[in-house]
């Protein structure tokens, strides 16, 4: 503890990392807070399962400091370890054992009692739907299923800190939606961390706390999805009025920067005002309008969505991405 705030549970100070000729990760920086979700995003290449792997200890960095729950990783590996969980791309689970067995097999690989384990084991195998199939073998589960024994599995150690890559990859809409709110019940309801690589979009907006864009072995954004959004061009301020004669007042108070929305059923009497979707930007307008003695109806704000952020920064859209897979 710090001037009596908790360390971060994650921080690393110009992280490198090569193979041969290759720069895979050019001094980058982390710092993660305690009890959030970060979100590590880019293409295919850009570092993100090396930077999990270094993070949880499985490679060494070439260069750089990191620091896990306050140790260092440099010289407190064994402690490091103690605190946190991984569950990678590929799930870790013996299919040929059931789901009950594999959660005591990791109790044993803890050296926790016998009882401690089967009361563990009962208890995530209720918490993770598992609690038909627990007698069944690990084979025959789902795709889905198979992931929420993997991330039970990673629970029996107790960790502060989980590292998650790509955890939801391959798995139906459902089972990954399943996925998203067991993960977000570890942060609100456990207080654990997560550090989450994915390859959707969609789960770092509806997961992360804050997200990094990792592009070419150098992180080129950082913040939480609505920072992001408001990186990109694009955006705007919906403003709707009761009639066309408020409408047309409005758009000569705002001048060039207002356009006229198609007037369908949804849009009439609609202007778009180009805008960041920030708060100065969003009171600017409105007390504009207002010292003209224009009333507003309504107003929404309009921001890119993080495959734009995706694409302008990394030169990627989702679907290249996903066809380089």
């Amino acid at each position: 503890m710090v001037n009596g705030h908790h360390p971060p549970a994650i921080s690393a100070l110009g992280l490198r990392k090569r193979f041969g000729d290759h720069t895979v990760l050019d001094g980058i920086d982390l710092t993660v807070p305690e009890g959030t979700i970060y979100s590590l995003l880019g293409p295919n290449g850009a570092g993100k399962t090396i930077t999990v792997q270094i993070l949880s200890t499985l490679i060494s960095a070439d260069a750089g400091e990191i620091r896990i729950g306050g140790h260092d990783l440099a010289s407190e590996r064994r402690a490091v370890r103690g605190l946190i969980g991984v569950t990678g791309q590929f799930a870790a689970v013996d299919e040929l054992l059931t789901g009950r067995e594999n959660l005591l097999l990791m109790g044993d690989l803890h050296h926790l009692p016998r009882r401690d384990s089967k009361r563990l084991a009962a208890e995530l195998l209720e918490r993770f739907d598992l609690v038909e199939a627990a007698d069944k073998t690990a084979g025959s589960y789902s795709g889905g299923m198979t992931r929420r024994l993997d991330l039970a599995m990673t629970l029996v150690g107790d960790p502060r800190v989980i590292f998650l890559d790509e955890p939801t990859t391959g798995l139906d809409p459902r089972s990954r939606r399943t996925m998203w709110q067991i993960i977000r019940g570890l942060v609100d309801d456990d207080g654990v961390t997560v550090f989450l690589t994915t390859q959707y979009l969609e789960e770092a907006d509806q997961l992360a706390d804050r997200i990094a864009v990792l592009d070419n072995g150098r992180l080129v954004a950082e913040g939480t999805a609505a920072e992001l959004k408001r990186l990109v061009p694009g955006g705007h301020i919906r403003l709707r009025f009761a009639d066309r004669d408020r409408l047309e007042a409005a758009a000569r108070s705002l001048g060039d920067r207002a356009r006229l929305l198609a007037e369908d059923a949804n849009e009439e009497f609609t202007l778009a005002v180009p805008s960041d979707g920030g708060v100065a930007a969003l009171r600017a307008v409105l007390d504009r309008l207002d010292a003209d003695h224009i009333e507003v109806e309504g107003l929404a704000v309009h921001t890119p969505d993080l495959d734009d952020v995706f694409l302008t920064l990394t030169g990627y859209s989702t679907a290249d991405k996903e066809a380089a897979a």
